[in-house]
């Protein structure tokens, strides 16, 4: 089968909402190729070190890839994705003047090469993600993330993903029952249920991604503690909680909400996630770009919320908040 390939050249700061766009498209897959330069800032507390640069992607930018089956209406989809690229600038988001190209390509070009790059990732002090495709040893005390994400967000490899997981290593003390809006891949409620909490909720608006949640979630034996659910932010705890609460698996209120979504988002749903926790729990807010940061903090404290944390890698901001 051939596909469709469409690229946008852009900048590493608009990566998150493009993709987004190119998956409400009908995309059949997206893949993100960020700045392999030397210059930029990398995380090395864990002995991470490079050598090379991966490749020949200037500084700050970077080429997100989407894939149409063959039959797609190729000029429509590109006259929709540029007009939602443009609105981006009404948000304050740098697309870096984008370029697109297109071409067609064969299933073997895409649909696994990218395999080859992603090997285990020590994230933090116990944290490690391991492909399902890939040897490995664990050393002692080291928590394994077993990991197939498929056309799902969150490999752990973007600073996003791999801020969060930094803060639940930190926020889970054992026993909380925690809520992921926004779950992609399942990544982060399979590091919270390994990490030791009781019960975690896994939510999502995509299929794709709550197939792909399950699946992790069973690659790592943890169907007994995740609940996967499809769901528009936190909707489906109103739905749920007035026909059974059993089916969430998670008590509210909890004591613990993850979301790493973008800020645009995330402003949409503060009073939700409120109402979600118990007095002194913990928000984990996370895919926020830097220039987002102050608007998102005044969100939070206007509804109640006191800043404790605030971490940064690259240009993105996670931000801890607890419920007063």
């Amino acid at each position: 089968m051939r596909w469709h390939e469409i690229t946008v050249h852009t900048t590493e700061e608009a990566i998150e909402m493009i993709s987004n766009f190119i998956h409400e498209l009908g995309a059949g897959g997206v893949s993100i190729e960020e700045s392999g330069t030397l210059n930029k800032q990398r995380d090395t507390s864990l002995g991470q070190w490079y050598e090379l640069p991966l490749n020949d992607i200037p500084e700050g930018r970077a080429e997100i890839k989407g894939y149409f089956a063959e039959g797609t209406d190729t000029e429509a989809v590109l006259a929709d994705l540029k007009a939602a690229v443009d609105r981006l600038a009404e948000y304050d988001i740098d697309t870096g003047s984008p370029v697109y190209e297109w071409k067609e390509v064969d299933d073997e070009d895409w649909a696994t090469a990218w395999k080859q790059y992603f090997k285990p990732l020590r994230v933090s002090d116990r944290l490690t993600i391991k492909p399902t495709w890939e040897e490995y040893e664990a050393q002692e005390g080291e928590i394994i993330l077993e990991l197939d994400p498929g056309m799902a967000f969150g490999t752990g490899t973007h600073a996003t993903t791999a801020l969060c997981l930094k803060t639940l290593e930190k926020v889970i003390q054992g026993g909380e029952d925690v809520i992921d809006v926004g779950t992609g891949s399942g990544i982060l409620s399979i590091a919270a249920a390994k990490l030791g909490a009781r019960h975690v909720l896994a939510l999502d608006l995509d299929p794709v991604s709550v197939s792909s949640a399950t699946e992790n979630t069973l690659l790592n034996g943890l169907q007994d503690r995740i609940t996967i659910k499809l769901s528009d932010l936190l909707q489906v705890l109103t739905e749920t909680r007035e026909a059974s609460p059993s089916e969430l698996g998670v008590k509210l209120p909890a004591q613990v909400v993850v979301a790493n979504i973008l800020a645009e988002i995330i402003l949409l749903f503060i009073q939700d996630v409120y109402e979600a926790l118990e007095s002194g729990g913990t928000y984990i807010v996370s895919g926020i770009i830097k220039s987002k940061q102050e608007v998102v903090q005044d969100a939070l404290q206007a509804a109640g919320f006191i800043i404790s944390e605030v971490n940064e890698d690259q240009d993105w901001v996670v931000l801890v908040a607890r419920k007063q």
